[in-house]
């Protein structure tokens, strides 16, 4: 039996299934999701025709400067650890990432929130590459809208309770691909060991090449097995704060594979100024919460500006 759970999106007891999950491994699988196939593999075709270009080609997408959110990282271009205060080699993984694909119609107040709406920087090759992302983009805004609501049923709180904390959300998407190495040092990963910033990142695994692992409570590895078909869905240190940790932001990594392994990742966060706070049914009566407010935004860039390499 895996470790972590598999919850079907289209069951009666999905919330509390929910529920289960997060409080006891902070990851789970889902089915049932609606999310149409199509979709699913052009974005996953698309990565692929991207990561084959050569490197030079590929660099002609490359993130404008150290530090910035959206393009093309080289390999070695992250070290995920140091997001924890940890140092260790570089990440073993190539990536290419987007963020919100419509740009903003509110009034940005906030200088820092600019960071958040920064330009896309879209590759030339493969020309399918910008619809296809786009489209899996929105699909995964709505199933993550989908999978709040039925975490707030979940946690006791009112179904649309986080519609209004994510109604300018400033997700970001990354496709990943982890080379075949047969030599590494003995300290790198694909990914060094980490947990995730917002409130929850949905994952389109590789269904071939595993190594994504989840630390269980003794610090024991689990592998995560995504059957054909399922998203793996995990919570990030927003959702640990917003439940005061009855639900867990779960450290996890990626080994170096033996085979290519790719991935996407779709990061789904807040609004800048949304406020993070204990929820009121995640409070023992006379307790006080683990954590002050935050606001989602700046935790948000402190975190990601952390892990750059520069290149």
């Amino acid at each position: 039996m895996s470790w972590v759970p598999k919850v079907d999106l289209s069951e009666a007891g999905a919330a509390a299934a929910i529920d289960e999950a997060c409080s006891r491994a902070g990851f789970l699988t889902v089915v049932g999701h609606g999310v149409p196939p199509s979709v699913i593999d052009d974005a996953w075709i698309s990565a692929r025709q991207f990561f084959e270009l050569p490197l030079a080609e590929k660099m002609q997408v490359a993130m404008p400067h150290p530090g910035y959110p959206y393009g093309y990282s080289p390999v070695a271009g992250e070290t995920l650890a140091k997001s924890l205060g940890n140092g260790g080699a570089p990440d073993l993984k190539e990536s290419l990432a987007i963020g919100p694909i419509d740009r903003p119609t509110h009034a940005i107040t906030d200088p820092d929130e600019s960071f958040a709406w920064s330009q896309n920087q879209w590759p030339v090759s493969p020309p399918q590459l910008r619809p296809a992302w786009e489209r899996y983009f929105r699909e995964m805004s709505d199933l993550a809208a989908r999978l709040l609501r039925l975490m707030a049923i979940g946690l006791r709180m009112p179904e649309h309770h986080f519609d209004p904390m994510i109604s300018r959300h400033t997700s970001a998407m990354r496709a990943l691909h982890y080379p075949a190495l047969t030599e590494h040092q003995a300290d790198q990963y694909g990914a060094s060991p980490h947990t995730d910033y917002g409130t929850l990142t949905i994952l389109l695994a590789d269904p071939v090449q595993g190594g994504l692992q989840v630390a269980g409570d003794d610090g024991t590895w689990h592998d995560v097995h995504a059957e054909p078909g399922s998203l793996v869905v995990n919570l990030g240190d927003a959702m640990a704060r917003w439940t005061n940790d009855r639900w867990r932001s779960t450290m996890h990594r990626v080994l170096v594979p033996r085979g290519r392994r790719q991935s996407i990742a779709f990061f789904h966060n807040a609004n800048w100024d949304a406020v993070i706070e204990c929820l009121p049914t995640c409070l023992e009566p006379g307790a006080a919460p683990k954590y002050g407010p935050i606001h989602a935004g700046p935790h948000l860039m402190q975190k990601f500006q952390s892990t750059v390499n520069t290149y």
